[in-house]
């Protein structure tokens, strides 16, 4: 399985291996951009960013092990070489340059894929910054978002249906004033002032899960003339 929507790069200035390779990935899952030479290369990467590159060595021109190093200097992508089989020192200049791998020439696109995928998984993973956070901290209590629970240090605080459906609609829009109404639209009630007023009931026994003073609310907020308002640390 490819890992999900990488992004590779493949540089061969063979047409028919380009087309047989970018095809063959493409079934695999991969989003597949091609180029027939470094100084193609160059220019594609110049504005898209990918998350590992298939680089033929031995292409006119610029050759691999170059285009190696001036990516290995401008990025940490991974590449991947593709070496004649009977070069040798080829390969050893490849992985000095800064190559993660190198498959030797001619191949099985199937081993092809798995050198591909090994790599990939051996890739940290980048933190989205504009990622929403998985655990919110209010005060000593933990909210994971992910599993729906509450934490107070080691102690799962004990939620009922409706508190655990109020904190994931919180924590979906954390600094957002919620309305009343929009609560119990989001809750699947009955609208009315009735559920309205039953939307205030479960807040405050919400708030005291919560607030070390429910009273005086730090973290599940009233917004005055616009509702609620989940705000963690």
């Amino acid at each position: 399985m490819a890992e999900p929507d990488a992004h590779l790069l493949i540089v061969d200035d063979d047409e028919r291996i380009r087309g047989l390779l970018q095809k063959f990935l493409i079934r695999q899952g991969f989003l597949v951009s091609i180029a027939r030479d470094a100084a193609h290369a160059r220019r594609i990467l110049s504005g898209l960013e990918f998350n590992l590159i298939v680089l033929d060595v031995m292409m006119p021109g610029e050759d691999g092990i170059s285009l190696t190093r001036h990516i290995r200097e401008t990025a940490p992508t991974p590449v991947l070489l593709l070496t004649a089989k009977s070069e040798t020192e080829d390969r050893i200049k490849g992985l000095e340059a800064g190559a993660d791998d190198y498959l030797a020439k001619p191949f099985e696109p199937k081993e092809l894929l798995l050198r591909i995928n090994a790599i990939l998984r051996r890739m940290p993973e980048v933190e989205d910054p504009d990622a929403k956070p998985k655990l919110l901290s209010l005060g000593p209590i933990r909210y994971d978002i992910a599993r729906g629970e509450m934490w107070q240090g080691q102690d799962l605080v004990r939620l009922t249906a409706t508190e655990s459906q109020l904190m994931r609609i919180f924590s979906a829009q954390p600094g957002e004033a919620l309305s009343r109404s929009k609560l119990v639209e989001e809750l699947g009630r009955d609208r009315g002032q009735a559920q309205e007023r039953a939307v205030d009931v479960q807040i405050t026994r919400l708030r005291r899960k919560i607030e070390t003073d429910p009273k005086q609310p730090r973290y599940l907020q009233t917004v005055r003339g616009a509702g609620y308002m989940l705000a963690p640390d």
